[in-house]
């Protein structure tokens, strides 16, 4: 069972849509005690940082992720979801993750040459580092593949970086270690791409 966290903040139709498409047996629950049942998790997000942290600790339910993953269930973190899972973020103060990867969430547009426009919305290409080995998410896909992205800030100066984009500057698309997976852009709205992206998580 795929277990995609509903804690208030999120797209779940598309993303469950996505999942059901490919045949796998999905849920959408708040409830802790179905997610640690679960034979993988994915932790959607969308809006502030500090907003949705709070809401998945009022809720309880950042224990039970935490518990799940490093108990050894697949977690994909998307969008906003995916910066959750680092240590730290700097959106409108700073404010605490789940800690599951390293790194800071931090803004683009100090980044960024004069004329680009944040947030980053569209689509770009996914380049993968040639130093470290492929990502399991990422193995159906080619180098260049184009994905969605709708944000402001990313995982800046992760050592945990599974891939990247080129928007005016090289910015962190994806993150992983060990069974902890998380992509700044939005798989359940890249087509065909973002499709295999699911599918190779749900193979993990």
């Amino acid at each position: 069972m795929v277990a995609i966290v509903d804690y208030g903040v999120g797209n779940l139709f598309s993303l469950r849509a996505s999942l059901e498409y490919l045949g796998a047996d999905v849920t959408v629950t708040g409830d802790a005690a179905v997610l640690r049942r679960a034979g993988h998790i994915i932790l959607p997000g969308v809006g502030a940082f500090g907003d949705a942290a709070a809401r998945l600790r009022e809720t309880g339910l950042d224990a039970a992720v935490t518990e799940a993953a490093r108990g050894g269930t697949p977690l994909l973190g998307i969008c906003l979801g995916m910066q959750l899972l680092l240590e730290r973020s700097f959106e409108f103060g700073e404010h605490r993750g789940l800690g599951l990867l390293r790194g800071d969430v931090t803004p683009i547009a100090p980044l960024l040459p004069a004329g680009y426009k944040v947030p980053q919305i569209g689509w770009n290409a996914l380049h993968f580092p040639a130093d470290r080995p492929r990502s399991p998410i990422f193995k159906y896909l080619q180098e260049g593949d184009f994905v969605y992205f709708v944000h402001s800030y990313h995982a800046g100066g992760s050592p945990d970086v599974t891939a990247t984009c080129e928007y005016g500057a090289e910015l962190t698309a994806a993150v992983g270690g060990g069974n902890v997976f998380g992509c700044q852009f939005h798989p359940e709205k890249s087509g065909p791409v973002g499709l295999e992206i699911l599918r190779a998580f749900c193979q993990v």
